[in-house]
Formats: C-alpha cells, structure tokens, sequence
C-alpha cells in the first residue's frame, strides 16, 4: 500500500522522499525512483488528487505578519471575505478587521467588497498551518479602484521599491502614475493609459535587470529616454 511521506504544502529539498508505493504518481517537479517519488527540486508540495507536485519557490510569496499586500477577493461568506494573496495560501478578512463601520449581521457585504475586487490590506496573523489573517484598518489600507494589477517576482519587490522607497518614488514622478507596490508581488498602477504602460515597462525593466549594479541611475535614463521619445508625458 502507498504512503505519502511529506505533508501537503511542506518544503521539499532536491533528492527529498516523497512517498513510497505505486498508489501516487509524480508531477512537476518531481520523479519515480522505483517505487518512490522523489523531489527533483526545491519547492511547496502540493498532491492534487493521487499526483504530487512541487511548487518552486522562486518567485512564491510566503505570507509574513505586518505584510503589505495585494489581493483578490475569490469568496465572500457570511462572516467575512476569503483573498487570493497570489501564493499558496489563502487569507480570510473577517468583519472587524474589514472597516471601522459598523457591520450589521446579515448584512450583504458585497457592499463592502465583491468577488474580483482588488484590496491593499495587511497581515495580522500566520499560523503554523499558514492560515492567513488580515486586516484593512491602517494607513493606505483600502479597496482599489481603476487602474491596473500587474505581477512581479515577490522576490524582486524590494528592488522595485527602492531604499526608502526611492525607486518607486522615481517611477510614480517620473510617469505620473499612483502606483502600489504589495509585497506579495502585485503591483497596482493608475493613470493615464500611455502613462501607465510606461510605468509596467519600466517595472518590469526593474524586474529583470534588479541583480545588476547601478540600477537606479539605468532606470533614470531610461526613463528620460522613453519619455522623449513620446515627447514628454501628459
């Protein structure tokens, strides 16, 4: 008989066993090795039925307590809003955390937040189960409207955010662009639509070019060239 060795969402290691037996087949990232499944590199296990697969990490946002992130709302109950942070792990929002108004019970609270809505909020809780809490009572913390929602590498974030937050600030000048960077890889732009395809092309640019030396003079004249070339933003 088969057995699963790794629990569901655990990080595996190259070479890792992973289950024993036949009952379980090898997905992404993984192999057989006779009768076992092994880890062919690092990475979340997730078993999707009798198939088990791993996830790499790079570029998956691990959710952390005093997180700033953007997320998707995918389900909206009687208690609460349930929000794809654009990881593995969903977040739950629950009605004291969602306003400072008054939420009466049973109250239709698509009012409040709707299936598909985009909403900067932030991280209370991770439990050792990673259950995710959060909340939107806190500055800049709000439901988004317009613009556009764009992913990034989780793990270049700080790059595109710059010391202090100097790069983004540069980017929001420069294209005049409100722009909100979450730390789970999403990026929230709103402006003009040549305005805010500058700004994608140059986060992006940030993106790929974020391990190289001198960064920000390069997006600096990127910038100015680009914007010469359309004769200056309006």
């Amino acid at each position: 008989m088969g057995k699963l060795i790794i629990k569901e969402k655990e990080i595996a290691v190259p070479g890792e066993l992973l289950a024993e037996g036949m009952d379980h087949l090898p997905g992404a990232g993984t192999y057989r090795e006779g009768e076992m499944i092994v880890a062919g590199r690092l990475g979340l296990t997730y078993v999707d039925g009798r198939t088990i697969k791993l996830i790499p990490l790079s570029g998956v946002y691990i959710p952390k307590i005093r997180d700033i992130i953007i997320c998707k709302v995918i389900d909206v109950s009687f208690s609460g809003w349930r929000l794809d942070t654009n990881g593995p792990y969903s977040a739950m929002l629950g009605m004291k955390d969602a306003t400072s108004e008054y939420i009466a019970r049973g109250a239709d609270l698509t009012q409040y937040y709707d299936l598909e809505d985009y909403v900067v909020c932030g991280i209370t809780n991770v439990t050792s189960q990673k259950l995710v809490d959060v909340t939107m009572k806190g500055p800049g913390l709000r439901k988004l409207t317009g613009g556009r929602v764009i992913e990034v590498d989780s793990n270049k974030v700080p790059r595109i955010i710059g010391k202090q937050g100097s790069m983004v600030t540069m980017v929001k000048q420069e294209t005049d662009c409100s722009i909100t960077v979450g730390q789970n890889g999403l990026v929230w732009i709103l402006g003009k639509p040549a305005n805010e395809l500058l700004a994608i092309r140059t986060i992006r640019k940030i993106e790929k070019e974020s391990h190289l030396s001198g960064l920000t003079d390069n997006i600096k004249k990127f910038l100015e060239n680009e914007k010469s070339k359309l004769g200056g933003l309006k």
